[in-house]
């Protein structure tokens, strides 16, 4: 067999699935009908998913050179795949060779349903929701219940960096209008990223870092390649390509715009990027306030305008067999902080980030190795939290506290050769990761004090190696086991608390901490071809997680929480074990895709809250009329069970396009072992809607249920009402004549939101009680390629 066809044999067999893949839907161009919807293929590939399907890469992969000692043997290369058809908007994409469920917002959803945070934009996924602490602003998504030091963010395979796993009022940097695909990757796939991600791991894409020529490199075309081949075999000439993003929006009196460039020739290719978003206070439905109705609002949330703005450059460098490329990316952010607190004190946050990344891919001509890739990033992450230190005294006004955060990480893969084992073609990755953070939350109030801001000065080095290794036993049954074990070493210092957490008049003494974890993951995994197009998985996982700064070191006022949080050094490494059956269809007239799952966690880690109330120092704790409420990070058994479905139905044709019906299904319980309920879970929640598109419409109208939340912790948790999201949108997709103004494809639409004008409460969110989500609104949005 030749080494050509090997490798093509590779990109349709097992090693496919071991990085994963994010899938968009292709539908033919001459409007078939619903029974002869083609399957869903991907259109995109990101760091989880380098080894999807592309029609690009599998083409060029085939169709390149081939090497010398095979070039006598290219008559038996298998032939390139043939290009997938343009898809149709509004697919359901159900992502079904993976072992764990992955959920998929393609870059024509992302365009249509816009969003300042990620959370935003993942609110009404089954399964996910965001913190909506500020929404717009301040949004962090939950997965399965989980967030924060248990839901990495990625962006073009490296750490996001920011301040948002440190806080619900701090804004994840990474924006929407400038990214063009997230993957939400749950499962074994997640395991590459670090035991922080036991929910699972959201993956933001761009081309800031070049993975391909443009595609308006004529000189490939005319040698055989592909228009987007990612590696060089031939010397192209320069050619630019350009894309804007616009948006208004009522609710919020909203602009907000960005500008693509792409540009390449030779071996080079480059990619620049700027944006920019404001909006003012948000429309609401009704009076915010559950516990305070003195105040006025004139019908909007007060304190919650933003403005947000960032710029990017990249470029890479295509040689034969690979690429290296880097960026650099700012990041700047000015919101308002909503709230009662946050209204009386004009709280603000003024948050920059300057990120560098590095990644590359080899494909060596080698009998072992396949590819080798890397990623590199060093994020210098800074934000001022701004407002009043006298609601009277506007004159007080000034810098509260400043959160800092300087990481780095470098991550490298080599994946090896498949080599047939007897009883299965075996497929095996090694990865080695490094990372180092430094942390720092310090306040002008009281400067020079031993226990100044949140928590002292702290950094962290984590060290990991990691293995998938996949079993094809027939084209139909395939399966993984995959082990990650990692060292991690924290560096900070806490005061000693007395044993009930009240003050006693004992002088408290900052003790030096340096604890170390080893936690070690492993997972196991089969996925079975079905009868009528369907894929059954079935994946079982240990993931130990090592405590994070946070967790062990704070010791002071969080405001974004309402919190006196107290960290405890003596945590012990937390253990979840898990399984997770899924069933899914991508082809045919029903897709669908179906999940259970049970996790149970020991020594689960969550501020517990004590029912003493402090202010700013722990000398406060128990006064009398103090705001924040006392929380020590604890440990304890819980239970999480749940599942998701949804999925989309194709009735038939109508007037040239097809109509049909979708629906979607989510719940999560959790507990602790003695029956009391884990804080802030998100509601049972469950929708569906009609809908109708061709090549270039799409029309849709979706109502989505939440029920009401009564199972709330003991302590300082309230019910949350239920609620009824009604959205409708439409919009239109066409190529353009270049002679009118120079676009050569447009995407225009309307989308409106909570058309029923409901009072909607997350039930996640800390400032649930003082902060409604946006009510009804509009927003326009146009796309222009050139």
């Amino acid at each position: 067999m030749s080494f050509q066809l090997r490798r093509a044999q590779r990109l349709g067999g097992a090693s496919l699935l071991l990085f994963g893949a994010a899938a968009t839907p292709a539908l033919a161009q001459d409007k078939p009908a619903a029974a002869e919807l083609p399957a869903v293929t991907v259109t995109a590939p990101s760091p989880i998913v380098r080894r999807a399907i592309v029609p690009s890469r599998t083409a060029s992969r085939a169709t390149r050179p081939a090497p010398a000692r095979d070039r006598e043997r290219t008559a038996e290369a298998a032939p390139a795949a043939p290009a997938s058809a343009t898809p149709q908007p509004g697919v359901l994409p159900v992502v079904t060779n993976q072992f764990a469920t992955v959920t998929v917002i393609p870059n024509e959803e992302i365009r249509r349903q816009g969003g300042g945070q990620l959370g935003d934009l993942l609110f009404s996924k089954p399964g996910i929701t965001g913190s909506s602490f500020a929404p717009g602003a301040s949004s962090r998504p939950i997965i399965r219940g989980l967030d924060v030091n248990r839901v990495g963010i990625v962006e073009n395979g490296t750490n996001a960096g920011g301040a948002s796993d440190l806080g619900e009022d701090h804004f994840v940097p990474i924006d929407p209008l400038a990214t063009n695909q997230i993957e939400v990757v749950r499962g074994p796939a997640a395991l590459r990223y670090g035991s922080t991600s036991i929910g699972g791991v959201v993956s933001a894409t761009n081309n800031r870092i070049p993975d391909a020529l443009p595609a308006c490199a004529p000189s490939f075309q005319a040698y055989g390649l592909p228009a987007k081949a990612p590696l060089a075999a031939a010397a192209t000439s320069p050619c630019v390509t350009a894309e804007t993003r616009t948006a208004f929006s009522s609710v919020d009196r909203g602009v907000e715009s960005g500008v693509l460039l792409d540009t390449g020739g030779g071996n080079f290719a480059f990619h620049a990027d700027v944006y920019g978003r404001t909006t003012s206070d948000y429309s609401i439905p009704s009076y915010p306030y559950l516990n305070d109705q003195t105040r006025s609002v004139n019908g909007r949330q007060p304190n919650s305008a933003t403005r947000s703005d960032g710029a990017s450059i990249g470029g890479s460098y295509f040689f034969q067999g690979g690429y290296i490329g880097a960026s650099i990316t700012q990041n700047d952010a000015l919101y308002h902080i909503p709230g009662i607190d946050g209204a009386d004190h004009n709280t603000r946050i003024d948050g920059h980030q300057t990120k560098i990344n590095v990644k590359g891919e080899y494909h060596p001509d080698a009998a072992a190795i396949d590819t080798v890739r890397f990623w590199a990033g060093a994020t210098d992450y800074r934000h001022n939290e701004i407002g009043l230190a006298d609601p009277a005294d506007p004159t007080s006004d000034g810098v509260r506290q400043t959160f800092t955060n300087k990481e780095q990480e470098i991550r490298t893969e080599v994946q090896l050769m498949p080599f047939n084992a007897r009883f299965a073609e075996v497929t095996t990755a090694l990865g080695f990761q490094v990372g180092h953070q430094e942390l720092s939350a310090p306040s002008p109030d009281n400067p020079g004090t031993l226990f100044n801001g949140l928590w002292d000065p702290n950094n962290s080095t984590r060290v990991a190696a990691y293995a998938f290794n996949e079993f094809k036993f027939t084209e139909q049954t395939k399966a993984q086991i995959a082990g990650r074990i990692e060292h991690v070493e924290l560096h900070g210092t806490t005061p000693n608390f007395p044993a009930d957490y009240l003050p006693d008049g004992t002088p408290q003494v900052g003790i030096a901490r340096n604890p170390s974890f080893t936690p070690k993951s492993g997972s196991i995994g089969l996925l079975q071809d079905l009868p009528g197009g369907m894929v059954g998985s079935i994946t079982a996982q240990y993931v130990e997680r090592a405590p994070k700064a946070a967790e062990l070191f704070s010791r002071g006022g969080h405001d974004a929480t309402a919190t006196f949080d107290i960290g405890n050094p003596n945590l012990t490494i937390e253990t979840a074990k898990s399984v997770e059956l899924g069933v899914r269809r991508a082809t045919g007239p029903f897709r669908f895709e179906a999940t259970v799952y049970y996790t149970h966690f020991d020594n689960f880690i969550y501020r517990r809250l004590t029912g003493v109330m402090c202010d700013d120092d722990f000398a406060s704790c128990g006064t009398p009329g103090a705001e924040l409420n006392q929380a020590v990070y604890s440990q304890r058994n819980a239970n999480f069970r749940g599942g998701e479905f949804q999925s989309q139905l194709d009735v038939g044709a109508f007037q040239g396009g097809i109509w049909g019906i979708e629906n979607q299904l989510d719940m999560v319980r959790a507990t602790f072992t003695d029956g009391t309920n884990v804080p802030r879970i998100p509601p049972l929640r469950m929708g569906g809607g009609v809908f109708w598109r061709d090549d270039n419409w799409l029309m849709r109208v979706n109502l989505l249920h939440a029920f009401a939340q009564n199972n709330v912790a003991v302590i300082a948790e309230t019910p949350t009402p239920g609620y009824n999201l009604l959205k409708a949108e439409v919009s239109y997709k066409t190529r353009l004549d270049r002679n009118w103004f120079g676009a050569r494809e447009m995407t225009a639409g309307i989308v409106g939101n909570n058309l029923l004008n409901e009072n909607i409460r997350n039930s996640v969110s800390y400032t649930k009680d003082e902060v409604l989500m946006p009510g009804i609104g509009v927003r326009a949005f146009a796309n222009f390629k050139f």
